[in-house]
């Protein structure tokens, strides 16, 4: 029997038609900040101000700035001071703080948070604050170790009859081989390392290394299988150079904050009432002062043997006003620490009451002895030129099109209310274009969102019009 199909009338309204997105396509989420790239300096660290260098439109100042900041993180100068941005909101104090991250390089440990965060019910204002601190500070391990690595020929799993029943078979051992520049080798492992594999996706054609304890990595696929796209989402690697059985030096990279947790949790048994514990137990676990001095100690000696290095991140608190005296006195002794991470503020407060405090009003809502230690840089207020230039970037991360006359349209919104207002019109604004079949944004669709979406002034002058009529 088939099932009858039914066409809506055209006289009634359909709420949404916007075509959905295949299920087989997956596109990556676009966050406000993806755009970002960098300070978008030149050699001579001067901000390029004839394209959006970095991603970045304008700011020129400040990013010269927080590049000379950028220099002297690298030169390990920057201990015990701290970076702190004021601006009005939607200036790009964020920004800066992430292009900052990505000047330092990928490899750099980059923390944000938030100042109202430290207010949590599990731990102490000041654990919280500790916790970001370790987590911003990075440890690169580095070991030569005995591995197989090749790229993988066979994968062949050998079943034998399972000795616990006699119904059904189970995986005695996998034969695998591995061919590398020189040579090939067969190896003939245990189930454990079958079952890892399997975890991994790994299928012939990959190349991976096997260490000696059982841990399988796959490295990328091997570039015999390079297909002719411009574009693919795998990594083809070469053939690995050398013996299929070799020494290799492995980098990993942790952060205390990983080494607090891990030493922080004691490992319970393998029995149900131990599993069954764990997953009752309250997701934060509060380190202790003596335990993070163990490990610091444990830290310091991999780093005098040489086998390990420090590598300094960054801490990003945003509204940095938030926090209360308490904090900003534990602040301090953070800063102070020979381990201490680079630490940005971003707050958009004048002058303003302490938190934590009855009439102690200071500069950004700081005390005066935290506000000696920063180094400020002032965001300034975009242009519409500059709102314009913002809103062509995003829309072309975004992928949308733009008809004539909107960009100069939602550049004057921006210019008006917020541009933070004239961003967040850009994808509503495309469902209605998509909705009434149009390829591109156009002045009608915008109009429309003026409509439905309020910015905050307009807002606030309605709901004040209404209260006072």
């Amino acid at each position: 029997m088939k099932a009858s199909t039914s066409t809506t009338p055209s006289s009634v309204p359909v709420a949404h038609k916007a075509p959905l997105p295949p299920s087989s396509s997956r596109s990556s989420r676009i966050a406000p900040h993806s755009h970002i790239k960098g300070l978008g300096l030149n050699a001579e660290g001067r901000a390029i101000t004839d394209t959006a260098a970095g991603g970045f439109v304008g700011q020129e100042n400040a990013r010269e700035a927080c590049g000379i900041i950028v220099d002297l993180v690298k030169s390990r100068r920057f201990s015990g001071r701290a970076l702190l941005l004021v601006g009005a909101p939607g200036t790009g104090k964020t920004a800066l703080a992430c292009a900052v991250s990505h000047e330092l390089g990928s490899k750099v440990p980059f923390c944000p948070m938030v100042g109202s965060e430290v207010y949590s019910t599990e731990v102490k204002k000041t654990e919280v604050l500790a916790e970001s601190f370790r987590r911003a500070i990075g440890l690169r391990i580095k070991e030569t170790k005995e591995v197989y690595e090749g790229e993988v020929t066979e994968m062949t799993p050998s079943e034998s009859e399972n000795p616990l029943s006699g119904y059904g078979k189970t995986i005695s051992h996998v034969i695998v081989g591995l061919k590398s520049v020189k040579g090939t080798k067969q190896l003939r492992l245990d189930p454990s390392i079958y079952e890892a594999m399997l975890k991994e996706k790994i299928v012939v054609g990959d190349v991976i290394y096997i260490e000696h304890s059982g841990a399988v990595k796959r490295v990328g696929r091997s570039d015999a299988y390079a297909s002719s796209y411009d574009l693919e989402s795998e990594t083809y690697v070469p053939l690995p150079k050398g013996d299929v059985h070799k020494r290799k030096e492995l980098v990993q990279d942790v952060t205390l904050g990983d080494l607090d947790a891990a030493n922080a949790r004691p490992q319970g048994g393998q029995d149900i009432m131990s599993v069954m514990g764990s997953l009752v137990k309250t997701g934060r676990t509060e380190v202790t002062e003596k335990l993070r001095k163990e490990v610091n100690k444990v830290v310091k000696g991999y780093v005098d043997q040489g086998v390990a290095e420090i590598v300094p991140g960054v801490v990003f608190i945003d509204e940095v006003h938030m926090l209360d005296i308490e904090c900003f006195t534990y602040l301090n002794a953070l800063l102070e620490s020979p381990m201490a991470p680079t630490v940005i503020f971003a707050t958009n407060r004048g002058n303003a009451l302490v938190r934590g405090t009855q009439d102690l009003v200071s500069p950004h809502g700081i005390p005066v002895d935290l506000l000696d230690r920063c180094m400020i840089v002032k965001t300034e207020p975009y242009t519409k030129e500059q709102v314009a230039k913002v809103l062509q970037l995003r829309a072309n991360i975004e992928g949308l099109k733009l008809a004539e006359g909107v960009l100069d349209k939602l550049a004057t919104e921006g210019e008006r209310s917020s541009l933070r207002y004239a961003l967040q019109l850009l994808a509503p604004a495309s469902i209605i274009a998509s909705i009434n079949d149009r390829a591109e944004i156009s002045l009608e669709d915008v109009g429309e969102m003026n409509e439905l979406f309020l910015d905050a002034k307009t807002s606030a002058a309605m709901i004040s019009a209404s209260e006072n009529p």
